[in-house]
């Protein structure tokens, strides 16, 4: 299995617009952060982990020319944004799959109702795609492997995340139920969002990713969804824990 971090930002991207942040003045390219999505593939199978407003950037950038389809963790922007730029894939391909709860696919039919009309009604050359409901506690099949939803609370919103076999990617994480947390033992490689370093609302800041992945004990675990405030990637890195490293845009690992 290969994972590619297309992005690794929290909803505003680094650099923030007109910031004189120094993170956000950074040369350091590992610290210019995209909105946060995945690429995991496996075979012949390929599949994105949420289409946030960077999504066809993300494509050029990595030479995506197929995609079999999206998993969406939650209705937030920065993580559904890019829906419209999947036409290049659907002109190709035909319909495209989607996935995720059944109240994020209603957001979605709200916000992008052009996409999801009857075909009469349909604009010529808006996409097309097929929805899958994901149900909490119910695994679904993906090309050849098993996928398992894992419930996990952004505030008071509940998320998504999911394991892909020996791997597993959570995004905009606060709180997880201690029943969600059986779901993920015996991780190769965790994903898990670290904010920055105050304490914040409705994200994990680097101490509470921490004691999380210190829970979980995966063999090695990638911090996300990093805002300018969690500092420079290479002197975070430089303190982590041996076996927990700072995704960075286009990192790929293979699993």
């Amino acid at each position: 299995m290969k994972v590619t971090f297309l992005g690794t930002g929290t909803s505003q991207g680094i650099p923030i617009i007109g910031s004189d942040h120094p993170v956000c003045l950074s040369e350091d390219p590992r610290d210019k952060r995209l909105r946060v999505s995945v690429m995991v593939e496996w075979d012949d199978y390929r599949y994105i982990v949420d289409c946030g407003p960077d999504f066809r950037q993300q494509m050029l950038t990595n030479n995506v020319d197929r995609v079999d389809g999206i998993l969406f963790t939650h209705e937030h922007a920065d993580h559904t944004a890019g829906l419209d730029d999947i036409r290049p894939f659907y002109f190709r391909q035909g319909n495209l799959p989607i996935y995720g709860h059944k109240r994020v696919l209603r957001s979605l039919e709200k916000r992008f109702d052009y996409i999801f009309v009857e075909p009469h009604q349909r604009y010529p050359g808006a996409p097309e795609v097929d929805q899958y409901e994901i149900k909490n506690n119910q695994s679904f099949k993906l090309g050849n492997l098993n996928i398992i939803p894992v419930n996990v609370w952004h505030h008071n919103l509940q998320v998504f995340g999911y394991r892909f076999d020996k791997f597993a990617y959570l995004t905009d994480v606060k709180t997880i139920d201690a029943s969600e947390l059986q779901k993920l033992k015996g991780l190769d490689v965790l994903v898990i969002n670290a904010l920055r370093i105050q304490p914040h609302i409705s994200h994990l800041n680097l101490e509470e990713a921490l004691a999380l992945i210190e829970r979980i004990n995966p063999k090695k675990a990638y911090l996300t969804h990093i805002s300018h405030m969690l500092g420079f990637h290479a002197k975070v890195e430089a303190n982590l824990p041996n076996n927990v490293f700072l995704a960075f845009d286009n990192l790929t690992i293979e699993i």
